[in-house]
């Protein structure tokens, strides 16, 4: 017969070493791991930690002054979210900047945003789309990388908020999150960040007209040229480096020795005896 229960409090007796037949869990860890895994992403999206860096537990767990357990739970948070990666035998270290997944998260963002921008439009109120405009505004006028990461996202998601679609907001937090160190990437382009500031406020004025299939075309065309612009800086990027590699190699080849030198030199008796 079997001793679950339909919820809580449990019947019957504790039994040694537990609460109500429930195993006692340990003092919990997520407010230490969250912290160490909030400073490590901070880090990899500033550059600190560049790509392929080795993310090493013992010295992170120094760093903090903390254990190896909460460091490890950290990294499992990181490599979840695709800022980090984890390998047998060899540890964890950041993740690589990758043009392909670049282009599907802006992908699928597309499609997620378009969806949840239709089901948001008909609920805006006159308050949430003043709130919208002044983050816009806000978005607009930054110019601090990091905070326009922060910026953009506040505004694309207050445009889907009154969805009423939790499970579709978490989502796309995940994946703005995900997409945050290409996000920033933008920003070695000066004139591609007046290009959307353009278009949000294309789709604001379409969201405000009610006009949900312009809305919706807008918001799709906005986040494909962006997943496109950054595939192909990649991209170039990824060209450059493997022409700068043969250049590389012949700089640091010794040179050939001359002929003259090449050859051995006769030695005199004098030499000889010496």
């Amino acid at each position: 017969m079997s001793d679950a229960t339909n919820g809580f409090p449990l019947d019957g007796s504790a039994t040694e070493g537990s609460a109500n037949g429930l195993p006692t869990l340990a003092a919990p860890r997520t407010s230490t791991s969250r912290m160490i895994a909030d400073a490590l992403r901070t880090a990899i999206v500033e550059g600190t930690l560049a790509p392929d860096a080795p993310l090493r537990q013992d010295a992170i767990a120094r760093h903090f002054s903390v254990s190896a357990i909460p460091v490890r739970e950290a990294l499992r948070q990181l490599a979840s979210e695709g800022w980090a990666r984890i390998e047998v035998n060899k540890g964890a270290s950041v993740a690589s900047l990758s043009r392909d997944e670049a282009r599907e998260i802006y992908e699928i963002r597309s499609a997620l945003e378009s969806l949840a921008l239709g089901l948001a439009i008909p609920n805006h109120t006159a308050a949430s789309l003043r709130d919208v405009s002044a983050l816009a505004a806000a978005a607009k006028r930054e110019r601090d990388p990091s905070l326009y990461v922060a910026r953009n996202e506040d505004f694309h998601m207050s445009l889907y908020a009154p969805a009423g679609r939790p499970q579709l907001m978490d989502m796309l937090v995940t994946l703005h999150r995900r997409g945050e160190r290409y996000l920033r990437l933008k920003f070695g382009f000066p004139a591609y960040k007046g290009e959307s500031d353009a278009e949000h406020a294309e789709i604001l004025a379409a969201v405000k007209r009610r006009d949900v299939a312009a809305a919706q075309a807008l918001v799709a065309a906005h986040l494909l040229g962006t997943g496109e612009l950054i595939y192909q800086f990649l991209t170039d990027r990824q060209a450059e480096r493997a022409a700068a590699q043969p250049a590389a190699k012949k700089a640091r080849a010794p040179s050939p020795a001359s002929p003259a030198s090449s050859r051995s030199r006769s030695r005199t008796p004098d030499e000889a005896s010496s």
